[in-house]
């Protein structure tokens, strides 16, 4: 029996919400599995992951394969960066705390990173709402001067209306 690691669909139109599960590969894509390994929400910037790291390595170390989307979830959750560490403790290149003090390393590396990408994204929208606060000051201000403008301009035409209106029959007298 081949086992994939894959995405299973749930969710609803338009919203997709995945399971990442491993699964026998003849069934069905959103049928039955051997395991539920994490969660992807792809709704949110920056998306939503939660993996069981050490259930996706061992089925990873019985021969499971990863489609190209779960390989990259996985890849940058660290579950192949911690294969490839247990796969050195195998041959006998690393010890067991050399390996979770490198992967600490690299969750801590990769957790700042994240932190700094979702900063960016707060700023870039404060940005843009201040630039659309600023855009819709100037309008309004546009607004107001036309609107002051608009009575002054009806007032000034009549008044010199009403001279003209006086003088004309002034004139139709003599």
């Amino acid at each position: 029996m081949a086992v994939k690691i894959r995405l299973q669909r749930h969710g609803k139109k338009g919203k997709p919400f995945y399971w990442i599960v491993a699964a026998d590969e003849r069934a069905k894509r959103d049928g039955r599995y051997l395991e539920k390994l994490g969660t992807y929400n792809p709704n949110i910037n920056p998306a939503l992951i939660s993996l069981d790291i050490d259930k996706s390595v061992k089925w990873i170390q019985f021969g499971a394969q990863l489609t190209n989307t779960a390989r990259t979830i996985l890849s940058n959750e660290g579950v192949l960066l911690k294969n490839h560490l247990i796969n050195g403790v195998k041959k006998g290149a690393l010890t067991d705390e050399q390996v979770e003090e490198k992967f600490q390393e690299w969750i801590a590396e990769k957790s700042s990173s994240v932190e700094n990408k979702k900063s960016q994204l707060d700023k870039e929208a404060d940005n843009k709402k201040k630039k659309a606060l600023e855009l819709e000051k100037e309008a309004s201000v546009k607004r107001k001067a036309k609107a002051e403008e608009a009575p002054a301009a009806e007032e000034a035409p009549a008044a010199e209306e009403a001279p003209a209106a006086e003088e004309a029959p002034a004139e139709e007298k003599k």
